[in-house]
């Protein structure tokens, strides 16, 4: 064979290699549901409960998430921070933002979930038109290894209620929490702002429940 028969055939092989792993690709795309960013496949989630009323209406949002999003084949891991021994942060520095803490607490396990899953969902109640003490303190805990978590690429969602019927009573807790998704490189999910939810009562005749059970089958 000539050398410019040689490169035709070359050429032909190459093209025929080509359309078998385009070919390939396609039919791995076929078990592959897509909606934006994300895919069907079954995540780690961490659901991170801050109220201190065990059995109050954020509380109630969360179990619903979790309801639908177990139902949709999610492993979800719950913790009550709340009920949790966590020491607030002295900003000391010793860590570094990439160290140990100096405090040998709760947050110690918190941390090693946190790195573990593909998802957190922070579920608080609004206080005074901003986040649980509890949430804010986990999230001060952040800076002890804020490199390792940014880095990650976690999925996060806001599960949040207020007496208020207003959204404005939202504001500054729902521009607060996009900011830290936007400094941790968290992909926000999604946002439920149960409004007029003072009350458990209150929050089980809302349409809230049912909003968050269909966020956790949907996610």
């Amino acid at each position: 064979m000539d050398r410019r028969g040689f490169i035709k055939a070359g050429m032909a092989a190459a093209v025929t290699l080509a359309s078998a792993k385009l070919l390939d690709a396609s039919d791995l795309l076929q078990n592959v549901t897509k909606t934006g960013n994300k895919t069907d496949k079954a995540m780690k989630i961490l659901v991170l409960k801050t109220s201190g009323n065990k059995h109050g209406s954020s509380n109630t949002l969360a179990d619903e998430f979790i309801r639908g999003a177990r139902e949709n084949g999610h492993e979800i891991t719950e913790f009550d921070v709340a009920r949790a021994r966590i020491h607030h942060c002295m900003g000391c520095n010793q860590c570094g933002m990439a160290g140990p803490c100096i405090f040998n607490d709760d947050m110690t396990t918190l941390r090693k979930l946190l790195l573990a899953t593909d998802m957190i969902v922070f579920v608080t109640p609004v206080y005074y038109f901003g986040m649980s003490a509890q949430m804010k303190l986990v999230i001060d805990r952040f800076y002890a290894f804020t490199y390792e978590l940014s880095s990650a690429q976690k999925k996060a969602a806001l599960l949040t209620v207020a007496w208020d019927s207003d959204l404005e009573a939202f504001q500054y807790l729902e521009e607060h929490y996009k900011k830290i998704c936007r400094y941790m490189n968290f992909d926000n999910q999604g946002i439920i702002l149960g409004r007029g939810c003072g009350t458990p009562s209150m929050t089980n005749h809302s349409e809230y429940p049912k909003k968050a059970y269909e966020f956790g089958k949907t996610i």
